[in-house]
């Protein structure tokens, strides 16, 4: 297995402290939080301030999204969107839980150069509508199916990617899409039927909190699911988690704890890839015993380990993680690009 080091996202929008505009015990709560890493006590006299966002973070999304085309499927009683980026070989990215099409905002410029990327709101996240009842990841799955039939070519070979919870739906998509599919790919995935160790709770937003106590939430909570190195979430990943979970209505979450994509995968017919943060907070205790289950049904089975990144690979470790997909599909420097 090749390994890539994860680096260092740069912060867009960081700030100087925050909190000195702030009574002082709400101040020292909030510095506590802020410097509070995975299973670590807070740390009160020295804290990295958290950076807000600001007008740069909003307005990196709107660009990536003004170059897109945009594309519509039915979905229960309004549409699956769809965004269109690139030529070539069609390859689809499911986002995560919680999450819409900006989960992949760091890997879109960089893969649109090599595939046309279809990258989809999944059903009841970002801007798609809900999926027909009954709310489970087949119910996602079928639309996701019925989308593609109506708008790719008649016949056209896809490959498909999917990161955590749109890993489960890519694996189900990838099962009713048969031999359509070319292969799939899955990135940091859970639903496999194992346990998990605890982790730390999630903190919530409360009534009332100012923007400085909200991305102070955002940023734990990143920090507790999302990143590795907490010093590597910044301003545009607050933002991203603050829009996203605004518009999220589906609940993904309880579908992790089971073992609906390990399930499904028999009846994946493709070869099977996939990529993993080495500090994937999902993965606990360790990513071996992920890849065992993933190997039980696709003994073919590709990897590429990104060492030191957490969850969110393709964003806290963006270059290594593109150079790991392309390398993966043949399309890195002196790869033969992707299969006709």
């Amino acid at each position: 297995m090749r390994q890539a080091r994860a680096e260092r996202a740069p912060l867009l929008a960081t700030q100087t402290s925050p909190y000195s505009q702030l009574p002082a015990p709400r101040k020292r709560t909030l510095m506590a939080l802020s410097n509070r890493s995975r299973g670590a006590p807070p740390r009160m006299p020295s804290v990295m301030p958290i950076p807000l966002p600001g007008p740069a973070a909003a307005a990196a999304v709107s660009v990536l999204n003004r170059a897109a085309r945009k594309e519509t499927s039915p979905c229960g009683s309004g549409a699956m969107v769809w965004r269109v980026w690139g030529t070539g070989e069609p390859l689809l990215l499911f986002h995560g839980g919680s999450g819409s099409w900006t989960h992949w905002l760091r890997a879109i410029p960089v893969l649109s150069r090599h595939f046309e990327l279809w990258v989809p709101d999944i059903p009841g996240l970002g801007s798609s509508a809900m999926p027909p009842e009954p709310l489970v990841p087949a119910s996602i799955a079928d639309v996701a199916a019925a989308g593609v039939e109506r708008l790719l070519p008649q016949g056209a070979r896809v490959r498909i990617a999917g990161f955590s919870f749109g890993g489960h739906v890519a694996t189900l998509l990838a099962a009713r899409l048969g031999e359509r599919v070319r292969d799939l790919t899955l990135i940091g995935v859970a639903a496999l039927g194992l346990e998990a160790e605890p982790r730390q709770r999630f903190h919530k937003l409360r009534t009332g909190m100012t923007p400085v106590e909200r991305a102070a939430v955002f940023h734990q909570n990143l920090g507790v699911l999302m990143f590795a190195d907490p010093a590597n979430i910044d301003a545009l990943a607050i933002h991203l988690q603050a829009e996203n979970v605004r518009r999220a209505r589906f609940r993904s979450r309880p579908f992790a704890a089971s073992d609906g994509l390990a399930r499904a995968l028999p009846a994946v017919r493709v070869p099977l890839k996939t990529i993993w943060g080495t500090r994937d907070i999902v993965a606990r205790p360790g990513v071996e015993t992920r890849l065992a289950v993933l190997r039980r049904h696709h003994p073919e089975l590709e990897v590429r380990l990104i060492d030191g990144a957490g969850h969110w690979v393709m964003y806290e470790a963006a270059d290594r993680f593109n150079a790991a997909f392309l390398d993966l599909h043949g399309a890195g420097p002196g790869g033969a690009g992707p299969a006709s």
